[in-house]
């Protein structure tokens, strides 16, 4: 069989600069893509996770010992604050300002392991970038 040399040779995907070869190109580069941005985002989530893991046992652990040296502390404030006011409105005033110390500290907590603190950012960035490159490479 002879060559024709009046017919230009056929050009790898790869190098095909025309739509179809866009296309197809595309075709093998999205699914790698998709492939690295999930293994990313599970990494990040994993990690977050550990993390949330690591600060949810060290404010528990943290919390036995306070509550401990609390009772021991408030008690000493009621019985110091009934000197100057009778007993049962020492305790009320001490268990009144306990409370709303605990709250501001449970408010506090809350935020921090909120879904937003804990969100894959580099993936999220990472994907916007792959959509607008591929958004580019269409066009």
């Amino acid at each position: 069989m002879a060559i024709n040399p009046d017919i230009p040779p056929r050009s790898s995907p790869e190098s095909d600069p025309s739509v179809l070869g866009l296309v197809r190109q595309l075709a093998h580069e999205v699914p790698a893509l998709i492939g690295e941005e999930l293994a990313l985002a599970k990494a990040e989530i994993r990690t977050s996770i550990e993390t949330a893991k690591a600060a949810t046992a060290a404010v528990a652990g943290g919390v036995v010992f306070m509550l401990a040296g609390l009772v021991i502390v408030l008690m000493a404030a009621v019985y110091g604050l009934a000197l100057y006011v009778s007993l049962w409105l020492a305790a009320l005033i001490v268990g009144a300002v306990a409370m709303f110390v605990g709250f501001v500290m449970v408010q506090s907590g809350k935020k921090q392991l909120e879904p937003s603190q804990l969100a894959p950012e580099r993936t999220m960035h990472s994907l916007h970038k792959d959509k607008d490159a591929i958004q580019r490479k269409v066009s």
